[in-house]
């Protein structure tokens, strides 16, 4: 049964774009270019202008985006790579894809983000690359990362999968180190409809080669300069991405105000935080998090009343058996375990309603007891009418 309000509304975001989508995917099926269409490079074009940079190359998926970039860097067997403990799994598989070696950091408890310093400490002879994630929206510090890159001789490769559209003091996320890497997975702030990705570069050189890579290795049809994979970009794909890459700006503003209502909404709660802004970079809201002192009561209670929620992520990477090799046990990583137990994505999107977001704070507050005058009441039909929308 589909809950009363889910946690991504795939749905109401199509309904939102439909008219202009429909005629994009016919222009595509009327022309027949399936594969590296014109929409293709198009997107590519438009994609680069939105970050800031020279090149971006589509690819097949976020994950395969940071495996052609580290390929296209020449990283691979005996080297090692630097990312954080808190992120999704894909950032350590794509290292392993190469035959790299993942070599894990604790993450900031309060940012979430990658921490500096344990990079520094991480740094070994054998590595070659660190990979900052920008997490759920706002960049990771990256000053100090490229400090340690040019002093050790780096690779700073950005993962900048739920960071379409944010910035780091100014610069887009994606522009900042030397490549950058982003994920058009359908429930990201960009989302294709199937998998997508896109790397982004200033070095004409990279592009080029992950060109190549991304298309069987081939410099022209048949004639193949390195082993290269299968792992471009749909053009039916690019021409969706392309549509919806101008609704992304109103997006990401529209996440940010129901950033701050959850906020407000659910401010002064006892056992209840939220993610602490980075004072470096904006937010573009991919994910709002909160931390709970009883995390799983609280999602199960929210369940109950129809609300979907999500865990980013429940298992931190070096206690998934896929990762058993890397030798880390509990207490590796105090900071991902622990985010690991308290935290609770709510839902938060651009179709989103006040009403739906006021009903969820008010389920929340009546979980945790702490009522203030202003709701003294969970119903849902309440709740909207004080409002004023619809839920």
């Amino acid at each position: 049964m589909r809950p009363a309000i889910p946690f991504v509304d795939l749905t109401a975001e199509h309904r939102s774009v439909a008219a202009e989508v429909g005629p994009a995917v016919a222009g595509v099926l009327a022309d027949c270019s399936f594969i590296l269409g014109p929409q293709v490079e198009e997107f590519e074009r438009a994609f680069a202008a939105l970050t800031g940079v020279e090149h971006a190359v589509g690819v097949s998926s976020g994950l395969d985006a940071l495996r052609l970039a580290l390929l296209a860097l020449d990283i691979g067997p005996g080297d090692e790579v630097i990312l954080p403990a808190n992120t999704y799994i894909a950032t350590a598989l794509a290292v392993s894809a190469v035959g790299a070696r993942p070599v894990l950091v604790d993450c900031d408890p309060h940012t979430y983000l990658l921490d500096p310093a344990g990079v520094e400490a991480a740094i070994t002879t054998r590595t070659r690359a660190v990979i900052p994630v920008h997490l759920t929206g706002q960049a990771a510090d990256m000053d100090p990362l490229l400090e340690l890159a040019v002093r050790h001789g780096l690779h700073v490769v950005e993962d900048a999968a739920q960071a379409h559209g944010a910035a780091y003091k100014g610069r887009p996320c994606g522009s900042v180190g030397t490549m950058g890497c982003f994920s058009f997975y359908p429930s990201k702030n960009l989302g294709a409809y199937g998998d997508g990705g896109m790397v982004t570069t200033d070095d004409a050189e990279l592009a080029g080669r992950v060109r190549r890579l991304r298309n069987y290795g081939q410099a022209a049809r048949y004639h193949h300069l390195e082993k290269g994979l299968n792992a471009r970009l749909d053009t039916i794909q690019a021409a969706i991405l392309l549509v919806k890459l101008a609704h992304l700006p109103s997006w990401n503003e529209t996440r940010a105000g129901h950033a701050a209502l959850y906020q407000e909404l659910l401010a002064g709660l006892d056992g209840l935080t939220f993610q602490r802004p980075a004072p470096w970079s904006t937010h573009v809201h991919h994910l709002l998090v909160v931390e709970c002192d009883d995390r799983d009561a609280l999602r199960d209670h929210l369940a109950a009343a129809g609300v979907e929620t999500g865990i980013h992520y429940p298992v931190p990477i070096h206690l998934q058996p896929a990762y058993a090799d890397l030798g880390h046990r509990q207490g590796a990583f105090p900071n991902a375990e622990r985010l690991a137990e308290r935290i609770l994505s709510l839902p938060i999107y651009p179709q989103l309603t006040p009403g739906q977001i006021a009903y969820v704070a008010g389920t929340a507050r009546d979980f945790i007891g702490r009522f203030g005058e202003q709701w003294p009441s969970t119903s849902f039909a309440s709740l909207a009418v004080r409002s004023n929308e619809e839920v």
